[in-house]
């Protein structure tokens, strides 16, 4: 989503002109190349709270972290929030939690589910509306069983780039991963905590970067940092199976049952559960679907005239619709599709929400109504909670949702540069690797940006060991959180796959 589906490090100011001016004016140069001294800025509260039914003291410290170049130059200041319990203890538990995009900054995860604080919003398919917006205890945050350290990837939250720091060494699936983890193995020294179990989070693009992150962290050649587990949040690892390419048959058959449940909870299908009838729908789509997608234009006859019966059954769109579609169905034209005749569109991150747009003609919608229908008040929540709550002082915009998306290297190192971005055999090695290591993957099923049929197929792939893999979902959409019993259920779940290690 916001889940939509997220970064940083070095590069010198330019050469003097020529070598003879840089040999006449050293001094110049000099002054060129090394910017004024940055000062990073920390602030420590103590608070205490009851999280799990326990009455915790801990401290909750939010400060810039500076990232300097081979050079000694400063490049970038990234803003951490951690919540430690106290007395401190080195073999507690730490979980370090980052967003996706890339360009989302923490706030959605903090203030939607493991702060100490949340804010509160209207239950499905209401508008957030104008503030105030209740800021108010989180007794299911995971502080009795973890230390929680948030990380804002440059161009994200109050995280930024200095000077003249070059965006492409930053902003990029490897770049951004190795920043990622340089900031982990700092926060683990300042803290002396290189012997506490360790657990990596994300959510939407937060998985990729969950997956690049390990990589970095477990197979370095120097300061290798073993993972207990690894939490996937609404999860994206292959890019193939959500990208709607024309020719690209995989997402037709990825997003299908995400469909299927959609349907069902608006009234256009039948089924016993949404649990029963996703299942029906995976079964349908890997099986008859697929292949009949295979054959291209060479499907006829009474073949395609029962696939498209048992479409039209599954998505609740009707046969005449699917058959100008030619049966494929882009997740796009089904929010439109669905409910037009209410005169409604559904959302993209969560499709039990519903819009209205400017009319019913058209192919797609004219925004995601559950993202605007949430967004003001995670955005005054966080500046509220940072800069109030926890005294951070900034003249700084936080960036809920920033625009370095579009500055963003997809190439994976090493790899052909003309590949798909598929970061799952990362965490097969880790897997393969590591006995100590487990994944949890949380899906909603009401998730378009990051189907939950996608990241079931990323996962079940060759080489991934399957036997330390396990899968919770939730009757919610990409933030599933929003839905307080899922809030409820993902931190509970989230509880006790770390209790188990």
């Amino acid at each position: 989503m916001k889940s939509g589906l997220s970064l940083i490090a070095l590069a010198l100011a330019a050469a003097a002109p020529s070598v003879l001016y840089a040999q006449d004016k050293p001094a110049d140069k000099a002054k060129a190349e090394k910017p004024a001294h940055y000062e990073p800025q920390v602030r420590t509260t103590k608070l205490s709270g009851t999280f799990g039914g326990q009455r915790i003291n801990y401290a909750a410290t939010i400060g810039e972290t500076i990232i300097k170049n081979k050079d000694g130059v400063a490049e970038v200041a990234v803003v951490t929030t951690s919540y430690v319990k106290e007395p401190r203890d080195p073999s507690r538990p730490v979980t370090f939690l980052f967003n996706g995009g890339p360009g989302s900054g923490t706030v959605w995860l903090m203030m939607g589910a493991f702060g100490p604080k949340r804010v509160a919003i209207p239950g499905t398919g209401v508008d957030d509306g104008a503030p105030p917006y209740p800021i108010v205890d989180n007794p299911d945050a995971l502080m009795d069983v973890t230390d929680v350290v948030f990380i804002d990837p440059p161009g994200t939250g109050f995280s930024h780039l200095i000077g003249k720091a070059d965006p492409k060494e930053y902003y990029g699936v490897t770049q951004d991963a190795k920043l990622v983890a340089e900031v982990i193995r700092r926060w683990l020294n300042d803290n002396g905590r290189w012997n506490s179990p360790k657990y990596l989070g994300g959510e939407s693009y937060g998985t990729t970067r969950s997956a690049a992150v390990a990589n970095q962290l477990m197979n370095a050649t120097y300061n290798d940092v073993a993972l207990n587990g690894i939490i996937l949040i609404s999860t994206v690892l292959d890019f193939a199976a959500g990208s709607d390419t024309a020719g690209n048959e995989l997402s037709f058959i990825t997003n299908l049952p995400s469909m299927a449940v959609t349907a069902l909870y608006h009234g256009k299908a039948t089924g016993t559960s949404p649990e029963a009838f996703a299942e029906e729908a995976r079964q349908w789509a890997i099986g008859p679907y697929a292949s009949a997608l295979l054959k291209g234009q060479k499907l006829r006859g009474e073949e395609r005239t029962a696939i498209r019966r048992e479409l039209a059954r599954f998505t609740g769109l009707s046969e005449t619709y699917l058959d100008s579609a030619d049966l494929r169905v882009t997740p796009g034209r089904f929010y439109k599709e669905l409910l037009r005749d209410r005169g409604l569109t559904v959302g993209r991150l969560d499709s039990r929400y519903t819009g209205k747009d400017y009319d019913s003609a058209g192919e797609e919608p004219d925004n995601d109504p559950s993202f605007y229908g949430i967004d003001a008040s995670y955005t005054a929540a966080i500046n509220s909670w940072s800069r109030d709550g926890l005294g951070f002082k900034t003249d700084r915009e936080y960036q809920s949702i920033g625009s370095i998306g579009g500055q963003w290297d997809w190439r994976i190192g090493g790899r052909d540069t003309n590949a798909y971005l598929n970061v799952t055999p990362y965490i097969g090695q880790a897997l393969r690797e590591n006995s100590g290591l487990k994944v949890l993957v949380a899906q909603g099923y009401y998730d378009f940006a990051t189907p939950f049929f996608a990241a079931e197929y990323a996962l079940s792939r060759t080489g991934i060991p399957q036997d330390r893999i396990s899968y919770t979902y939730y009757g919610a959409g990409h933030m599933m959180y929003i839905r307080d019993e899922d809030r409820s259920k993902l931190l509970a779940d989230i509880r006790a796959f770390i209790r188990a290690r």
